[in-house]
């Protein structure tokens, strides 16, 4: 019934078939448009999900890659060749001697620094590129008395240049080269001259006649702010590990030694701390009470750590004498 009017209006019933026909499939035509939309939705998304998985997966490619070429071929601490103390009483003439440098070890693999502990050393590109691809061992070295500054810098994992511009790379060594070490030096000053880059230097190399001649020079270096003398001998193969064919002479020595605890502070010193307790690789403990700034003794380097100090000489009992804190060893 129609209200304006007040008639019943029937259909045809060729219409109400149109109708019942048409609505279902407008209907279905709602639902596959629908379908069609989402469908749309989630390709988008998982193309993009897919293309970002692409993305990390090359970017964690990357990254393995980097971290292998990093690590190729280190030499580790004992791989290298490292010092005894020089005692009293030996031949001098059967070593070359050069100066001590208070450096940085580095071992160049042909493709880049590692330290002693067979850690990746960033240097700037500029500095590596032409240098040999040779094997070379030395130190990187910025100058006497500079041994912070120098360590600050290579010790970095994006190196900064103006910090690199006065580092040298001062070499003395050639891993796994064969003949005896005079001849190993001359080959390096060659392998060095050849590179000719401002640089890259071969430690320097004399011969001495007596231990007179060797304690001259050492307070030559010293008094020039050096640290001390290398002998190695003449006729020795390459070798790695502590061996009685190289020897350190100093005015005073450095060991290293883990921090096992801390001892408070006296006096000026209460609230703060007063000494270290410290155990050596052999197993030596001692207190370390000297050679700390105000501020170290305010923060002082955490138990576990391991540190470098400097002393005079050992008691009968392996002691050190007259021990003094130098710097807390922060390898990478």
């Amino acid at each position: 019934m129609n209200p304006a009017i007040g008639k019943t209006i029937t259909l045809p019933a060729d219409l109400l078939l149109y109708t019942e026909l048409i609505n279902p499939i407008k209907r279905l035509l709602s639902i596959v448009i629908a379908s069609a939309v989402l469908l749309a939705l989630f390709s988008t998304q998982s193309l993009a999900t897919l293309e970002l998985a692409k993305q990390n997966t090359e970017q964690i490619d990357k990254s393995a890659i980097r971290k292998l070429e990093q690590n190729a071929s280190p030499l580790k601490s004992s791989e290298v060749l490292l010092a005894k103390i020089y005692q009293p009483g030996m031949d001098v003439r059967q070593f070359l001697v050069s100066e001590k440098f208070d450096g940085v070890r580095a071992v160049w693999n042909g493709q880049q620094f590692h330290s002693r502990a067979g850690n990746v050393i960033n240097a700037p590109t500029w500095f590596t590129k032409g240098l040999p691809k040779t094997p070379l061992d030395g130190e990187l070295w910025l100058a006497r008395g500079k041994f912070e500054a120098l360590s600050s810098a290579v010790r970095k994992d994006l190196p900064v240049d103006e910090e690199w511009r006065g580092i040298t790379y001062l070499v003395f060594e050639l891993p796994e080269a064969t003949g005896i070490f005079q001849t190993r030096a001359t080959r390096i000053s060659e392998i060095v001259k050849k590179a000719n880059l401002p640089q890259l230097k071969a430690v320097a190399q004399i011969r001495l006649n007596d231990e007179a001649a060797l304690k001259a020079k050492l307070k030559q270096v010293v008094a020039l702010g050096g640290e001390g003398l290398m002998l190695h001998k003449a006729d020795a193969p390459y070798l790695t590990g502590r061996s009685d064919v190289l020897f350190k002479l100093k005015l005073r020595y450095d060991a290293e030694a883990k921090v096992v605890g801390h001892t408070p502070g006296r006096g000026k010193y209460k609230g703060k701390l007063g000494a270290l307790e410290v155990v050596t690789p052999e197993g030596i403990h001692f207190k370390l009470g000297t050679g700390f700034s105000d501020a170290q003794r305010e923060n002082p380097p955490k138990i576990g750590s391991m540190l470098t100090y400097s002393y005079l000489d050992k008691t009968k009992l392996g002691k050190p004498k007259f021990a003094s804190f130098m710097r807390v060893r922060n390898e990478k």
